[in-house]
């Protein structure tokens, strides 16, 4: 194999335990945020660890020579025919959606265990819906995002591309264009633009509008404009009901709106970030935000590019915790909000998320959740200020350089 590519370091650490065991490895993630070339690297991690290349089996059914394979039967054939005798195999399948009826394959050659199978797809509701019930137990999920930043910026160097030494001028393009992997192969504008417009619509159009659960195209189409412009927003289901039946005068249900949002997020275009009652410790019914898996979905849609910096910033700070295995949730104490509660087993971090707090009021605004909260555990705030306060044992932190240098919040 050792096809010279960007190695996600993270992902791969993640997975290696995972290496020889018999559970089915499961990657998903949104479309083109990178699951075929992670395979690749995790294939190029076993010859780099002495496993035979005859050992590694790779079928990608996106690939001429195997598109034509779509029944179970099909697939099992093809991996007996790669397999040359007893020794161990490593198994990767990838765009395995394309099978009707894989799991049966997997299972069968999993119960078999002479073999450690990797699969991935792009049709994640297939991935998250019918896999864990059709494999309950016998699979671990490995969920990609895009490039965080500082992928973002690692990969321009991988690739021999042009980095500036402003750290704020790469945050900006990485705002604007996203963290979608093969953006960064483009250097104009335009091309970058023109790709991820076409992974946009390849996501719609392959992933969410062939859906059998969509009847009314056009009424989904609304919904998911609304929010994917609103991303970051509070929202709850009644609320949505109100808008699309006033404002909209669409007699949308409520169990066909929350159906459509289901297919955005089993598509991993959307992320759910539900409340959490910082006082009971318990996940509060109702209101939420949700997020988007990458923001060029948001840009590429919308002629106004203005960057409203709120939500921005909040989004790319929850990509990155949940990338990094973090719960996630918006933080209630009282009537106040905190952006956000981390939690990794039993810790727990408090994050406020501001662009600037120079301003003596907004200052304020972004310390005051944080006088409620009784518990010692971590709390933070981050904003784009180079100049870092110290207040009340509180870590301020300058949300760019923490990402850029792949930071983790304390335990």
């Amino acid at each position: 194999m050792n096809r010279a590519i960007y190695t996600r370091q993270y992902y791969l650490d993640k997975i290696k335990g995972f290496y020889k065991s018999d559970l089915i490895k499961v990657i998903t993630g949104i479309r083109r945020c990178g699951k075929s070339c992670f395979l690749i690297s995790v294939m190029n991690d076993l010859e780099a660890n002495g496993i035979l290349p005859k050992d590694i089996i790779n079928i990608n059914l996106d690939k001429r020579g195997y598109r034509g394979v779509k029944t179970p039967s099909e697939l099992e054939k093809v991996i007996d025919e790669k397999i040359l005798d007893d020794d161990f195999k490593y198994i990767f399948i990838d765009e395995i959606q394309n099978v009707h009826g894989f799991e049966e394959v997997v299972n069968a050659f999993r119960e078999e265990g002479n073999c450690s199978i990797f699969i991935t797809g792009s049709n994640s509701y297939l991935l998250s819906g019918e896999l864990a019930t059709k494999l309950t137990g016998r699979y671990v999920e490995v969920e990609m995002f895009p490039l965080n930043f500082h992928e973002f910026i690692e990969m321009k160097r991988f690739l021999n591309k042009d980095i500036s030494e402003n750290r704020m001028q790469e945050f900006a393009e990485y705002i604007r264009f996203g963290g979608f992997p093969k953006t960064l192969e483009f250097d104009s504008s335009e091309d970058k633009n023109m790709y991820v417009e076409n992974v946009i619509k390849q996501i719609f159009e392959k992933d969410i509008k062939k859906h059998r659960r969509i009847r009314n195209k056009s009424v989904f189409e609304k919904v998911m404009n609304y929010l994917i412009n609103n991303f970051g927003a509070t929202t709850s289901l009644n609320n949505l009901l109100e808008y699309f039946h006033k404002e909209e005068k669409i007699p949308i249900r409520v169990e066909t709106l929350n159906s459509y949002i289901q297919i955005l997020e089993n598509a991993k275009i959307l992320y759910k970030c539900p409340r959490f009652d910082v006082k009971s410790k318990r996940s509060l019914r109702g209101e939420q935000k949700y997020y988007l898996a990458d923001l060029s979905i948001y840009f590429s849609r919308n002629v106004d590019a203005r960057i409203n910096y709120g939500p921005v910033l909040e989004n790319i700070l929850y990509t990155y915790l949940k990338a990094k295995n973090y719960q996630v949730s918006v933080g209630r104490i009282g009537k106040l909000e905190c952006d956000f509660i981390a939690r990794k087993n039993a810790d727990y971090q408090y994050l406020q998320v501001a662009m600037t707090i120079m301003d003596e009021k907004t200052e304020e605004r972004e310390y005051k959740p944080f006088k409620y909260i009784r518990d010692n555990y971590p709390k933070y705030l981050f904003s784009m200020d180079s100049l870092i306060q110290k207040r009340d044992g509180i870590l301020h932190k300058n949300i760019v350089n923490f990402m850029a240098d792949n930071q983790e919040l304390q335990l």
